[in-house]
């Protein structure tokens, strides 16, 4: 399926750009999320006809995202959680709670914003990312500890995973 992409899409193109992708993803994704548009001559015709309107729109979604990445420059979240003695925690980290700590420091950050590479099983300090916009990525500490009293870890190395 051949489709014109109304906004920038990681990993294959930017607004204007006829791409081929699978129909699934096409179908499912690209087109009910309106990121892009099914590329075929009269529609290719109407995106010509409102490039600049599509455009303009994009610019104004960056730059209200860009100014929001100010506010949230050099963020860290501390999370307090159960944990053995060697810092395995009981229980994992994920994006949920990521977000519902934003939230309670009063950020409005919803779910789909925030990546994380890999769950948090132990205790540390580790690196996630809430993306504004696809042109806009913040990269932010999260500490994670048994209790209060634990000092700021340094950042821990992405571990390889056994293949």
């Amino acid at each position: 399926m051949e489709v014109i992409l109304l906004e920038r899409v990681g990993r294959l193109g930017t607004v204007g750009d006829v791409v081929k992708v699978k129909d699934g993803y096409g179908r499912n994704f690209l087109l009910p999320q309106k990121k892009a548009m099914r590329a075929t001559k009269d529609s290719k015709a109407i995106f010509e006809a409102r490039r600049a309107e599509i455009e303009a729109t994009n610019a104004a979604t960056r730059a209200e995202a860009e100014k929001k990445a100010k506010k949230l420059q050099d963020l860290s979240i501390r999370l307090v959680r159960q944990a053995s003695e060697d810092g395995k925690l009981y229980g994992s980290v994920t994006v949920r709670d990521l977000v519902e700590a934003l939230q309670s420091d009063g950020h409005t950050i919803v779910r789909q914003q925030v990546v994380l590479n890999a769950t948090i099983k132990n205790t540390g300090a580790y690196e996630a990312k809430i993306v504004l916009h696809p042109e806009v990525i913040i990269s932010f500490k999260v500490n994670v500890m048994r209790n209060e009293s634990d000092v700021e870890q340094p950042l821990v190395a992405e571990e390889p995973s056994a293949a």
